[in-house]
């Protein structure tokens, strides 16, 4: 049971926080909305809530992009190099990236904990903001574990005991294309 918890949290859990903070995001946007230009009155909060969640979304996103292997990269030289090369290539950016991750980790929980030390809360919700800081560290930390699970699955791959294939994001959107149209193809046909 608990690999099963496991296993789900390592698959779901950047998508259900993504999904949780942008339909949070979107609910508070769309109440100020309504009570701004409907009952001609606003809240103090939602505004407030909506950048945190957004603050929050864009940490928790970039360990969702190195797990989906998504990030912005210069893909020309990948061209240079081989299968293998390009995965040495990958893991050097890998490694580089965990260093920083790793950095960003450190010093992020010192801010965090200082400003927790404060006792500063946000205007309107009263939220202390150290846990606003914490987005930082929560999401680069994350971002360091997908970061070590592909360092490994590029290693398996360079020993020859796992496949894996690093593409260009012209390869990846090409097949993403394919796959539509092949899908768009079946539907026509069972229709």
């Amino acid at each position: 049971m608990p690999l099963k918890i496991l296993k789900w949290l390592d698959e779901y859990v950047e998508e259900v926080i993504l999904v949780v903070l942008s339909m949070t995001t979107v609910v508070a946007i769309a109440t100020q909305v309504f009570m701004r230009f409907v009952l001609g009155s606003s809240l103090a909060w939602s505004e407030e809530l909506a950048r945190y969640c957004f603050i929050w979304l864009v940490y928790i996103g970039i360990s969702y992009g190195v797990k989906k292997q998504r990030h912005i990269k210069v893909d020309v030289t990948l061209l240079l190099f081989k299968n293998k090369g390009k995965i040495v290539l990958q893991m050097i950016s890998n490694i580089l990236f965990l260093l920083f991750a790793l950095v960003i980790v450190y010093y992020g929980n010192d801010v965090a904990q200082r400003i927790l030390g404060f006792g500063q809360t946000s205007p309107a919700l009263k939220i202390p903001m150290g846990y606003i800081y914490f987005a930082t560290v929560v999401g680069m930390s994350l971002t360091s574990i997908r970061l070590i699970q592909q360092l490994i699955k590029q290693y398996k791959a360079l020993v020859g005991k796992e496949s894996f294939e690093v593409k260009t994001e012209q390869q990846k959107i090409l097949e993403e294309i394919e796959k539509e149209q092949s899908g768009s193809d079946d539907t026509k046909e069972s229709r």
